[in-house]
C-alpha cells in the first residue's frame, strides 16, 4: 500500500463546523421568536377570532421561521 498525500486525517484537512456562532445565534432568536408567536396564539382569554390570534400571531410565526431559513444560509464575509 502505498502512503497518498491526499490522507483525510491530516489537520490541514478537516473541515470545520458547518455553522458559525453567529449562525446557532440566529437560529436560538428564530426559536424564542416562534415559540413567542405560538403563546401569543394562544392567548389566555378573550375572542378566539381575536385580531391578534388570528392575524398577528400566524405574522410573529412566520417571521420566526424566515429569521430560522436566514440564519441557515447566513455566512459571514
Amino acid at each position: 500500500m502505498s502512503t497518498s498525500k491526499n490522507n483525510l486525517n491530516t489537520p490541514e484537512n478537516k473541515p470545520g463546523m458547518i455553522f458559525s456562532k453567529e449562525n446557532y445565534t440566529l437560529t436560538l432568536i428564530s426559536l424564542l421568536i416562534i415559540i413567542i408567536g405560538f403563546f401569543v396564539m394562544a392567548g389566555k382569554e378573550g375572542d378566539i377570532y381575536d385580531f391578534r390570534r388570528i392575524t398577528l400571531a400566524p405574522i410573529i410565526v412566520i417571521i420566526g421561521f424566515v429569521l430560522g431559513i436566514y440564519a441557515i444560509f447566513f455566512k459571514k464575509k
